[in-house]
């Protein structure tokens, strides 16, 4: 009898229905995690897209069933505008955010690089007490502070009482940046030793070039802090509302308008969109430096 020889053909099964097989379960894969991101999107996005269309409504369709304006309100953004005291509220938010957010970084970039690249005996309790303070719920304080500020300095009324303790550090930023600092590696601060840079010009020259995300991240997270800050405001310019920030007056224009829903909400986009602008241009940096600050402990 002639033994028939199988081919290498015959030997090795197709794989062609594998290959169908995988490329399938892929396919229903990315439709799956495509359709939770999907999901997930609106529901962040369709409140916003809620409140941006009631605010361009008119006065009786925003009290309706109608999602969508039968005409479309512009005016509602000048009314706003044109509501005594928005702009000063607009003002003092500015100058609360931008202002306490400059004092903040500038405050905390020294301590975090002490933190990071100096060696010395208590750093490790030190680190600690900045943890603690993280810790700390800013209600604890409220009562003592407050009489320090408005007692012994007068600077009641004032946004001051808020703005004056950034420019001495934030524990959260400091333990943040601290962070970021640890994972630019030692070399090149002691390179910038060797050539005889001192500590002060090696932050400057060498470090912070390198911690442009990390910076970053905690300026956005200060500003963000500042912006929607309630608490604050109402603790130490309530009485004044020529001090007021944007979401104090906020509570105050709902109150004035509270059945001119379009015009709340309106009020609501204008207070909103900076942040969002903001988030929108840095958003790179700013997860590039959240996520970095992670690296290394």
């Amino acid at each position: 009898m002639t033994q028939v020889l199988a081919t290498p053909a015959e030997l090795v099964p197709s794989s062609a229905p594998a290959r169908r097989t995988a490329h399938r379960k892929e396919l229903l894969r990315w439709i799956a995690v495509h359709s939770l991101g999907v999901a997930a999107a609106l529901f962040f996005v369709l409140p916003f897209v809620f409140v941006l269309l009631t605010s361009l409504m008119s006065d009786s369709q925003a009290l309706s069933r109608d999602l969508i304006p039968g005409t479309w309100e512009w005016g509602n953004y000048r009314k706003v505008f044109d509501t005594p005291g928005f702009l000063t509220w607009w003002r003092n938010t500015l100058i609360y955010a931008g202002l306490g957010t400059a004092l903040t970084v500038v405050s905390s970039i020294p301590v975090a690089y002490a933190l990071a690249k100096f060696r010395f005996p208590g750093r490790n309790l030190a680190l600690m007490l900045v943890i603690s303070m993280m810790m700390l719920p800013p209600q604890v304080v409220v009562i003592p502070m407050y009489l320090f500020w408005a007692k012994q300095l007068g600077l009641s009324g004032t946004l001051w009482p808020l703005i004056i303790p950034m420019a001495f550090g934030d524990a959260f930023s400091i333990f943040l940046l601290r962070q970021f600092l640890m994972t630019i590696p030692n070399e090149y601060v002691d390179a910038a030793r060797v050539d005889g840079c001192g500590e002060l010009r090696t932050l400057v020259r060498v470090v912070l070039p390198m911690a442009k995300p990390g910076i970053a991240a905690v300026a956005l997270f200060q500003f963000f802090n500042a912006w929607n800050d309630y608490f604050g405001p109402q603790i130490y310019a309530s009485e004044n509302p020529g001090a007021w920030t944007l979401s104090y007056g906020l509570e105050s224009f709902k109150g004035a308008h509270h059945t001119d829903w379009n015009l709340t909400m309106a009020a609501t986009v204008l207070v909103m969109a900076p942040v969002i602008l903001v988030f929108f241009f840095a958003q790179k940096a700013f997860v590039e430096g959240v996520t970095l600050t992670g690296v290394k402990g």
